[in-house]
């Protein structure tokens, strides 16, 4: 009996813990009924990156003062993609989450944060976590792009693309989940399942339920990765 308890207290120990932050409820419930990962958490952090950033840190932190700390924070919810590289009702994993509009106007056009001399825009998720989740889920990887103004127009759309050749998708979470981990010194990934296009606003096109759709099965077929996964391995 000593040595089945002392063999769970190691097992509890080794288990890798996952904060999993949404913007709002209905996509916190979507993955809530497809994520069955022992020590994960679910959280809706509210809508833009200043509140993504504060809740997730705030979370971070009380686990890592309880003696709990998270191995791994996943960015999540439904986003708008680039046609035709990120069709309504696809997946995309984020190879690196970039704030696409924290910088300067110019005459000569946008300079990032960076370019000026501050902080980073940009923060990469661990690579073979991102291959393999991929591999797991069909989700195409490439940039996700965090604004806190989400785009309506093609100029916009396509001023934003031209920027970043790699860009995918763009929601507005992404970069302040990441800030919040890195901070906290937190591996962090971002999955995002397309239910519009980026672009001029028709809300008649958009399909929410189709994407929540996705995200649920996508997070269904996450739970092998995730329980193999450990940060040592980045």
């Amino acid at each position: 009996m000593v040595l089945q308890a002392q063999e769970g207290q190691l097992i509890a120990a080794a288990r890798l813990r996952v904060l999993v932050a949404t913007a709002v409820p209905a996509e916190r419930d979507a993955v809530a009924g497809a994520l069955p990962v022992p020590g994960a958490d679910l959280i809706a952090v509210g809508v833009g990156p200043a509140r993504a950033a504060a809740a997730t840190a705030t979370a971070l932190t009380t686990a890592a003062l309880e003696g709990a700390p998270y191995g791994l924070v996943v960015s999540t919810g439904i986003a708008g993609g680039f046609a035709p590289h990120a069709p309504v009702g696809s997946l995309v994993v984020a190879d690196e989450i970039t704030a696409a509009d924290l910088g300067a106007q110019t005459p000569d056009g946008f300079l990032p944060v960076t370019e000026l001399g501050f902080g980073t825009v940009t923060h990469h998720p661990p690579e073979a976590l991102v291959r393999e989740i991929a591999a797991a889920t069909g989700a195409r990887p490439g940039a996700v792009l965090t604004v806190s103004t989400v785009t309506g127009t093609a100029v916009r759309a396509a001023q934003l693309r031209e920027r970043h050749p790699s860009a995918l998708a763009e929601a507005m979470e992404g970069f302040g989940v990441a800030e919040a981990a890195v901070v906290n010194g937190v591996p962090v990934l971002e999955i995002r399942a397309v239910s519009n296009p980026v672009g001029p606003r028709d809300r008649a096109a958009w399909r929410i339920g189709e994407a929540l759709a996705a995200l649920m099965e996508a997070f269904g077929k996450l739970a092998p990765v995730l329980e193999s996964w450990h940060p040592h391995d980045q």
